[in-house]
């Protein structure tokens, strides 16, 4: 397993207002919306990107980071092995992405993502 990209995902009460300030301001291009989660990225670079978030879709609570690996099943079995907390177990996301959320030593909330 290896990553093969890294989002900061922000918490945003107005996603409106920060969709402007992320595409007009700051010129990034819309990388997809689920309406409760956008991925912003810099144009040709898909792996500089931010994720705004309103509210999990399917989760107890919100991410920090979301970070892509080439094999999330590994990734899952090698969180459970070292003994991190699994704050939400793998699943198959009707959205086409298979992830789980991982409690780093520092307490933040980690998503560990495949895009399938």
């Amino acid at each position: 397993m290896r990553v093969t990209r890294i989002s900061a995902n922000l918490g945003v009460d107005d996603m409106a207002a920060a969709r402007s300030f992320y595409t007009d301001f700051l010129g990034m291009d819309v990388g997809f919306d689920l309406g409760w989660v956008v991925n912003f990225h810099v144009p040709g670079n898909d792996a500089a990107s931010v994720q705004l978030v309103t509210r999990d879709a399917t989760a107890a609570t919100d991410s920090h980071v979301s970070v892509g690996v080439t094999d999330v099943h590994e990734a899952y079995q090698l969180a459970q092995r070292r003994g991190y907390e699994i704050v939400h177990p793998l699943t198959e996301e009707p959205w086409g992405v298979t992830r789980f959320f991982v409690r780093s030593p520092s307490g933040a909330v980690v998503n560990i993502v495949r895009h399938d």
